[in-house]
């Protein structure tokens, strides 16, 4: 079933254009991933499907209908990319707030227990740590027990890990089925977590696809580089079995391909009888495939 619905999806502020040409749809129970460079439209997207502005021209639906609407909002909850909460309010008090906004809150203290707080209850907000800090503003967009969940940049700023205890609360919101929609620029978050992905640039959508079929759609499955112990043409490696394509850059050799590609290299170099120095061998990911479509680096 889709809960989310956006058509060409286009927004501008004066001359501006923020927004130009976004698609997607967000089936129930899913994490559904929106990956793109600062600046690239996604927040802007993402308070649209919020309610938080209007959209200049396109179709956006949440849950049958528009975002606006205030019975919507009572059934999603969304985490904003900045928030701030006022220093001396403590945890409990923040939980309480936010609940009253609900018809149907959720149980306050269940929340903070599931999510690691209920020892910082009484304690104010000034004091958490970030890892806290984002925990609460978790618990806060999940206390009116809601059926969508939009979480913005929700690990920026946070060390390593901090970001993988929040990574396992992500997943846990999706098996409690919560639908998730997760804007990220960080290319791990998304392919660890997200069941489909929408990549956005320069405020149009330039694909969706599992990350695996990102990474199948437009990334060589391997990348190799060495330095030859001996000279070695550019072209010596170009016919070898698996090589799609081979740059040398200061004497550096870049190779993608596919298959036992390592395997091959080496054989046909100690045909040469070349040693490959400093070899590296990295498998294609999302970033890599995030490269590919919008040519820009993250």
């Amino acid at each position: 079933m889709t809960v989310i619905e956006v058509q060409r999806l286009e927004k501008r502020y004066g001359d501006r254009v923020a927004v130009r040409d976004v698609s997607f749809t967000v089936e129930r129970g899913e994490i559904f991933g929106i990956i793109g460079r600062n600046g690239a439209g996604k927040t802007t997207t993402v308070e649209i499907v919020e309610g938080l502005r209007k959209a200049d021209g396109g179709v956006v639906r949440v849950l049958g209908t528009d975002p606006g609407d205030p019975a919507v909002r009572q059934r999603l909850g969304v985490q904003l990319q900045e928030s701030q909460l006022p220093d001396r309010i403590r945890v409990d008090e923040a939980m309480e707030l936010f609940a009253s906004f609900y018809e149907r809150p959720a149980d306050t203290a269940a929340l903070l227990a599931q999510l690691g707080l209920a020892e910082h209850a009484k304690q104010q907000y000034k004091r958490l740590s970030g890892g806290q800090k984002q925990r609460l503003s978790i618990a806060l967009s999940l206390v009116g027990s809601p059926e969508i969940a939009v979480l913005d940049e929700l690990t920026t700023g946070l060390d390593p890990q901090a970001r993988r205890e929040t990574w396992e609360l992500i997943s846990d919101i999706r098996d409690r089925g919560v639908t998730v929609l997760l804007v990220t620029h960080f290319m791990d978050e998304a392919e660890r977590l997200c069941d489909r992905i929408a990549v956005i640039d320069a405020g149009r959508t330039v694909a969706i696809d599992t990350p695996a079929g990102l990474i199948r759609r437009v990334a060589s499955g391997l990348t190799v580089t060495f330095r030859p112990s001996a000279e070695l043409p550019a072209d010596a490696l170009a016919g070898v079995p698996g090589v799609a394509t081979v740059d040398v850059q200061g004497g550096e050799f870049t190779i993608t391909g596919t298959g036992n590609l390592a395997h091959e290299i080496s054989s046909a170099l100690a045909a040469r009888s070349v040693v490959p120095l400093n070899l590296n061998i990295v498998q294609a990911d999302l970033e890599s495939a995030f490269v590919a479509l919008t040519g820009k680096e993250n």
